[in-house]
């Protein structure tokens, strides 16, 4: 069985690359403070430990990856999040963004559509310290949500998206947000969309990135 440890360091290169996220223009400090509260080789192949904390995104399970920290400091920190927020999360992959939205008080419902994946959320390490009643995983397709637990204050997508997907905007709550990254292709602009009291939406984009595609149902594979 692997043995976890966060070693001084691990925590040295950890700050060192919290320092670079801070230089690359990430503002939110409870964002920084949660990544660097967080033990990101945990979340990698040991064969991967070295390099774990270099700004760059690794390959995981079933053709997804971890995600490069720049994207998910940027991506959370236009998330807006604040403690007890419901956070609808699409794409669970290695369980970083979800641990990130879980450390910063966040009450997190993280849908993945590979099950190899989800089957691997079952050995969640930090079980104690993110219990059931703070971070829950469903296999599921990212399309369609989870009604049961709508709606939601804030939800972000780990996938590009084709289009901002109508059923998750109606699990959104009247003046929530979505952070998605939105276009097919090699880049997608991410958007931060608010849902007006109204019902209406209001579109912001920003810079462009490269993700996984978001694609429709369930791979039991």
């Amino acid at each position: 069985m692997r043995k976890f440890e966060d070693t001084y360091r691990h925590k040295g290169l950890r700050k060192k690359l919290i320092d670079g996220l801070r230089e690359k223009g990430i503002t939110d400090e409870q964002v920084l403070a949660a990544m660097n509260a967080i033990p990101r080789h945990f979340f990698l192949d040991t064969a991967l430990d070295h390099f774990a904390y270099e700004d760059r995104a690794f390959p995981i399970d079933s053709h997804q990856t971890i995600s490069q920290p720049y994207t998910v400091a940027y991506q959370t920190q236009l998330l807006q999040v604040k403690p007890l927020e419901k956070v609808l999360e699409i794409g669970t992959g290695s369980m970083y963004q979800s641990t990130v939205l879980a450390e910063m008080g966040a009450q997190v419902f993280s849908i993945e559509r590979q099950h190899l994946l989800f089957q691997k959320t079952k050995e969640y390490f930090f079980k104690k310290k993110y219990p059931l009643s703070k971070l829950k995983f469903f296999f599921g397709d990212g399309f369609e949500g989870e009604p049961s637990y709508a709606p939601y204050d804030k939800i972000i997508i780990t996938c590009g998206a084709p289009i901002v997907p109508p059923k998750l905007l109606d699990q959104l709550k009247p003046g929530g947000l979505m952070v998605i990254p939105l276009d097919q292709g090699e880049a997608q602009r991410m958007i931060r969309v608010t849902k007006n009291e109204d019902g209406s939406f209001d579109e912001e984009a920003f810079d462009d990135f490269s993700f996984v595609p978001m694609l429709v149902g369930k791979n039991r594979k």
